[in-house]
């Protein structure tokens, strides 16, 4: 495997990095182009959370998947959350796109995973793929920036629907676009197939927030599989005792801990594996 930090410019110009880790080609193997995952980490828009990026991205690579940790921009950044937070994923996604030949990615194989606030940054992406007023503001198509299939961890879908209360500051940052403040309201018949995972007594992200995504997926003929735990709380990326942070011993649950398997199987279904 070999690991390159990338610096890239998004479309509206703002920079961001992408850590991209790319499996060793190997010309003997049946599959010839390897499936992408494009991973959001969860952090309260104040920092990535280490526990959702690098070891979700080598979980998924022994699966034969390349993987790129994406750095968007967060509340001690210049600017607002959004479009940038989105539109740095969005460049992301077509930056790989274009350059699949050379990488060794399938183009038509790219996911989106998104934890906790990652999962408010895919599911904005969505939405801005999918509605033509950003691609004509910022100058992308949606074949160039649309993932495959996408994958919300705990999402956080409407920023109202939290637990922490919004600092006047970061009210400041927050998105005037309805369909951006509550991305289930951008959901079309576009939307990509997606796979939700959250805990029932998530105190932090409310289940409400997957239960109206769900809604809208359904409302829109959209392909989905959801798995809604009876506990496991918030943040418990997967859920493995290496990834047990102290005074957090909830984060190991061996039954949450199949929402991974599950995914993999979901995205077999989807020929996208």
């Amino acid at each position: 495997m070999e690991v390159q930090e990338l610096k890239l410019t998004n479309f509206n110009n703002r920079e961001f990095s992408v850590t991209y880790y790319q499996l060793q080609k190997n010309p003997s193997l049946v599959m010839k182009k390897r499936p992408l995952m494009l991973i959001f980490p969860g952090g309260y828009f104040t920092h990535l959370s280490l526990r959702e990026g690098e070891p979700v991205a080598m979980a998924y690579a022994s699966y034969g998947f390349d993987c790129a940790i994406v750095s968007y921009n967060l509340l001690t950044d210049p600017g607002k959350i959004y479009p940038d937070a989105a539109l740095s994923g969005l460049t992301a996604l077509k930056y790989f796109r274009d350059h699949s030949e050379e990488l060794g990615i399938n183009p038509n194989q790219i996911i989106t995973i998104g934890f906790s606030a990652g999962g408010s940054v895919v599911s904005a992406m969505n939405v801005m793929a999918e509605n033509p007023k950003w691609g004509k503001k910022y100058g992308f198509t949606h074949e160039q920036v649309a993932p495959n299939a996408t994958i919300l961890g705990y999402p956080l879908i409407n920023i109202k629907e939290v637990s922490v209360p919004i600092t006047p500051e970061a009210e400041t940052k927050l998105p005037t676009d309805p369909e951006l403040l509550n991305t289930a309201l951008g959901v079309t018949k576009q939307t990509p197939p997606t796979f939700i995972f959250q805990a029932d007594n998530d105190p932090v992200v409310y289940i409400n927030n997957s239960i109206e995504y769900i809604t809208a997926l359904r409302n829109h003929n959209v392909p989905f599989e959801a798995h809604l735990f009876d506990h496991g709380r918030h943040g418990f990326s997967l859920a493995r005792p290496d990834l047990e942070t102290q005074g957090k011993s909830w984060q190991v649950n061996s039954h949450v801990a199949h929402w991974f398997n599950l995914s993999i199987e979901w995205l077999e279904d989807l020929k996208i594996k």
